[in-house]
């Protein structure tokens, strides 16, 4: 309890860990991983330099500063997360529907499984079509 404290305390006006200290700690851990397989050099300095940084940015006080940087970092991402994120749901819906394309507008239709042939008719152009559900 006393330790926990004491870091409590040490942390205490320190910025701490967020999006950007995540990644930067995830590619050098990746890079030293790369390191073991490879003879490049650049993957060892490139796995410390990760990870110095990442500390440093825990333990700034420069609070402000360090939030610039995330939300930098958070604009540049945002396509690609959010990317991510609906591959992420698709993966989730295929458990219980089916998704597909209409054949004339390409729109994506979400069917619940289990209901055996079915007639489908696109919400946006009207067309319909029959698939398995």
């Amino acid at each position: 309890m006393i330790l926990k404290e004491k870091l409590m305390r040490f942390m205490y006006g320190r910025y701490g860990v967020d999006s950007l200290g995540k990644c930067l700690l995830g590619i050098g851990i990746a890079a030293a991983v790369v390191t073991w397989f490879s003879d490049a050099r650049i993957f060892p300095l490139l796995s410390w330099a990760c990870i110095i940084y990442t500390y440093f940015r825990m333990f700034s006080k420069n609070i402000y500063k360090r939030s610039a940087e995330n939300q930098a970092y958070l604009r540049k991402t945002y396509k690609l997360r959010c990317f991510f994120a609906r591959q992420k749901n698709m993966l989730i819906q295929r458990k219980t529907h089916h998704i597909y394309k209409c054949p004339s507008c390409k729109q994506k239709i979400r069917i619940p499984r289990g209901k055996g042939r079915i007639e489908i008719r696109c919400p946006k152009c009207g067309t319909t079509f029959i698939k398995n559900s």
